[in-house]
Order: structure tokens, then C-alpha cells, then sequence
């Protein structure tokens, strides 16, 4: 049995400050929490407004900060767009800045869903110089 959470995340506003179509700075918590709920085995989906170029910079805006998405705007990475189904994400869990209550934090996030205190990794330094 797959032990696992489909979690469907925001990118404006929820992995970063609003600032669309530009990209906001990223906010406290967001990318560690990510890397570390994906390396536990949860299924990570973008979910989000952005399309076309906004959204391919979003993505690599993603990958340079170590994070990779099980799937986007998507319910699974096989899914073809089709107009006439509804673009409902299916997920467990939704992450959005709109939620009921407002956003509550992503230490607060990874507390509720993992149960624990988030561990952050130092950086490693690069370059020759370690800068």
C-alpha cells in the first residue's frame, strides 16, 4: 500500500511573495519544507493560475531551489488536457495562500502534516572559493 500524500501547492503568494506575473521572493519555510516532504515520498503537484511563460519561469524558479514536481496543474503526470473535464486537482491535501483562515506558515504546514519540527540541511557552499 502506497504511504503517501498527492499535495497540491500554490506557487503566488504560497511558495513565494505575490508579486505576478513577476516572482515574488520566496518565503520563509517554503522550499525546505518542500524538499523535505518529497524526499519523504509525497507526490508534490503545481497548482497554480500562471500558464505559458510565467509558468515555465515558476518551474525553474522551482528546480533552482532543489525542488521537483511530481506533476503540474495536473492530477497525474500521464493526464491530457481536455476541455470538457473539470480541472479540479485531485490531491489529499491543498496548500493555497486563499485557504479559509489564511496561510498559516510552512513550519506550521510540515508540524501538521509529518507531525515533527522541520530539520533544515545547511547549504552547501560552491565554487572554487565556496561562495
Amino acid at each position: 500500500m502506497e504511504n503517501f500524500l498527492r499535495i497540491a501547492v500554490d506557487f503566488d503568494g504560497t511558495i513565494v511573495e505575490h508579486n505576478y506575473p513577476e516572482i515574488g521572493k520566496p518565503l520563509p519555510g517554503a522550499f525546505d519544507t518542500l524538499k523535505a516532504l518529497s524526499e519523504q515520498g509525497h507526490k508534490l503537484i503545481l497548482w497554480t493560475f500562471r500558464d505559458g511563460d510565467s509558468l515555465q519561469e515558476a518551474i525553474e524558479y522551482c528546480m533552482e531551489n532543489g525542488v521537483m514536481f511530481w506533476t503540474i496543474n495536473k492530477s497525474f503526470p500521464e493526464e491530457e488536457f481536455n476541455q470538457y473535464v473539470s480541472r479540479k486537482i485531485n490531491a489529499d491535501i491543498y496548500i493555497d495562500d486563499k485557504n479559509f483562515g489564511g496561510f498559516p506558515g510552512w513550519h506550521t504546514i510540515y508540524e501538521k502534516l509529518v507531525g515533527g519540527e522541520l530539520q533544515v540541511k545547511p547549504e552547501k557552499k560552491r565554487g572554487w572559493f565556496r561562495l
